[in-house]
């Protein structure tokens, strides 16, 4: 049987094969059409009753699935939930590769697929540090839109 981590440098490749053909703009766009297809079903199930806290729960067990080591928070009464991205073994997987370059910005997929599904329910990104994706790490911070104001 073939892990989903085998397809990882497959996706990398596909998000460079789209953006030669149609700039960034079509990588956008694809993320989008998994966001809408995919994720909706499965991130809308658990936020739709449960809002920050079906966050902490759908991420629990898909980052758990992924063997990420991570930490994250929910702070119902401040209105927030942050996931600190201590390793992410897809983009780890990514750099260690001798023998192709990662796509420049594979990590920008997560912030589209979930903001996107999330804003719908009133819960919007509030940070996305990305500023460590090159040691396999980052850092999302999701808040109540009511919350911002």
């Amino acid at each position: 049987m073939v892990s989903c981590t085998e397809f990882i440098p497959l996706y990398s490749e596909l998000f460079k094969y789209l953006e030669e053909k149609g700039g960034h703009d079509e990588v956008v766009k694809y993320w989008e059409y998994i966001s809408d297809t995919y994720v909706a079903d499965l991130l809308g199930k658990e936020v739709a009753g449960k809002g920050l806290r079906g966050c902490f729960d759908y991420w629990s067990k898909s980052l758990n699935e992924e063997a990420c080591d991570f930490r994250m928070e929910l702070d119902e009464d401040k209105g927030e939930f942050t996931i600190d991205m201590r390793w992410c073994p897809s983009k780890g997987m990514l750099n260690s590769l001798e023998h192709m370059e990662p796509y420049h910005d594979y990590c920008g997929h997560c912030a589209v697929l979930y903001a996107r599904q999330l804003e719908k329910y009133g819960i919007v990104s509030d940070c996305f540090d990305m500023s460590k994706v090159d040691e396999a790490k980052c850092f999302e911070r999701y808040v109540l839109a009511e919350k911002k104001k």
